[in-house]
């Protein structure tokens, strides 16, 4: 046999990430845990065979059937094996167990029967769900939330990703925090008892009153690090404003390509990988628009149906690239089942950070993949629109030339005439301008450009020798 060998070419920052999440995967049944199901809050998420169950409460049975696919993709990017997929058709979820308590006990034989150790519910529960969901089930019960929360904390990668991710986990657990009685209460007496020493003795604080108070210190102290971090993003944005430099971030469902759509455009190398919340820290690039006109493009945090709020308030400080951007690239799937339903979740969480007023050019990606008539038809439904492959490269001179278009003009257009001498303002001018011509002659370069008033004033002198 014969054998050779080359050289590897340097991988990108990107596939060392896709690298790294493959290394390890998760082993079943090599960890031992308490048997007591109502202890499940104080122990890691350890999700392996899972039954998912969701309520049926409004629009057609497609779109309850989509909801729970993705639930189930959302499970298998946690590192699930999925048994069964069971839906109830009720007006509201039951207050006390989610889907009722008949249906509980026939999920309860759906799990004997299937072996499954774990249910996720495709929802938000109340604590009090929860509880009594797992008393009939005997398993560990977790909601649509908490999974999302897992997959995150998986995924986050930077420190500020981490601490919000963090944050957020803490804000879920602290109402569904629960104890084991008194007898774990610590003892006080003397002055803690108010000085009355022997036969004073109260209760103390209880386990459950410590955890709490634990827990809202490292909020606390999570809250200041993610300002402090804030203050640092908000520094070079406001960098990038001094400079003029347009703002266009990349906003999108979970999985749409957004990432994808980052390297074609800029070469970044960030992860890609086709699974849900494959990246959740934004990545800034620098490129530029067919007249050469210098942009900043953000990638941001995928965005899912019914989005955690806990995620959706500690990750403010990383959303507000959304926010103070002068134009949203909304990355749609084209091949998705549902697209229009992806469209409506992403624009519900740009409207609770407050972008919605931000101007939007929806971008359906997957060209490729997608169905013909899907993709007429969101053209028909979102006429400002273009149709992309990033995979494949396609209709992206057609995305650039309608970010050039969607991007707000410079302030003033004027006719000059630089002296060679003078080629460091030529060079800010197509940093910070629109250069619309551009010719050289004799005298100097003769610039037809538009650019923001404080440079117009640097190029008075100038302005005399018009073209």
């Amino acid at each position: 046999m014969s054998t050779f060998s080359y050289e590897e070419p340097e991988p990108l920052t990107g596939e060392l990430d896709l690298e790294d999440r493959q290394a390890l995967r998760r082993v079943a049944g090599l960890s031992t845990e308490l048997r007591d199901v109502t202890e499940v809050e104080y122990r890691a998420l350890r999700l392996e065979r899972v039954v998912l169950i969701g309520v049926w409460t409004e629009g057609d049975e497609a779109h309850a059937e989509n909801s729970l696919r993705e639930l189930a993709l959302l499970a298998e990017t946690a590192g699930s094996e999925i048994l069964e997929g069971l839906m109830q058709r009720r007006s509201r979820p039951d207050p006390a167990t989610y889907v009722g308590s008949g249906k509980a006990l026939e999920l309860r034989d759906v799990v004997i029967s299937s072996g499954a150790d774990t249910v996720i519910c495709d929802g938000e529960l109340a604590p009090s769900q929860l509880r009594r969901l797992e008393e009939i089930v005997q398993v560990k019960v977790i909601d649509r939330t908490a999974l999302i929360l897992d997959i995150f904390a998986q995924h986050a990668s930077s420190r500020e990703g981490k601490a919000q991710v963090e944050l957020a986990q803490l804000e879920y657990l602290m109402p569904r925090l629960r104890g084991w009685g008194g007898n774990l209460s610590r003892q006080v007496g003397g002055r803690a008892a108010g000085g009355v020493g022997i036969g004073g003795r109260g209760p103390g604080e209880t386990k459950i009153e410590l955890d709490r108070r634990r827990i809202r210190t490292r909020m606390a102290k999570l809250r200041r690090q993610i300002g402090e971090m804030g203050k640092a993003r908000d520094t070079k944005r406001s960098q990038r404003r001094t400079r003029a430099v347009p703002a266009v971030a990349i906003a999108g469902y979970t999985n749409a390509g957004k990432s994808s759509l980052l390297n074609r455009l800029t070469g970044a190398g960030v992860l890609v990988e086709n699974a849900l919340f494959a990246t959740l820290d934004p990545t800034i690039r620098r490129a530029q628009t067919p007249n050469g006109r210098a942009i900043t493009l953000a990638d941001t945090v995928g965005f899912v149906r019914h989005l955690p709020h806990q995620l959706v308030e500690a990750f403010r400080s990383t959303l507000e690239e959304v926010t103070d951007a002068d134009l949203i690239l909304h990355v749609v799937d084209g091949s998705d089942a549902d697209p229009e339903a992806q469209i409506a979740a992403v624009r519900e969480v740009l409207r609770d950070v407050g972008g919605a007023d931000v101007p939007e050019l929806i971008v359906i990606n997957k060209a490729d993949l997608a169905d013909e008539m899907a993709i007429a038809r969101l053209r028909r439904q979102e006429p400002h629109s273009v149709v992309v492959s990033a995979r494949t490269g396609a209709g992206m001179e057609e995305l650039l030339q309608a970010i050039e278009d969607g991007l707000p003009r410079a302030e003033r257009e004027l006719h000059v005439l630089v002296p060679y001498d003078r080629g460091d303002l030529v060079a800010r001018v197509h940093d910070l301008g629109e250069v619309l011509s551009q010719e050289h002659t004799a005298e100097g370069t003769a610039l037809h450009a538009r650019v923001p008033e404080r440079m117009a004033a640097e190029l008075e002198p100038y302005a005399s020798a018009q073209v």
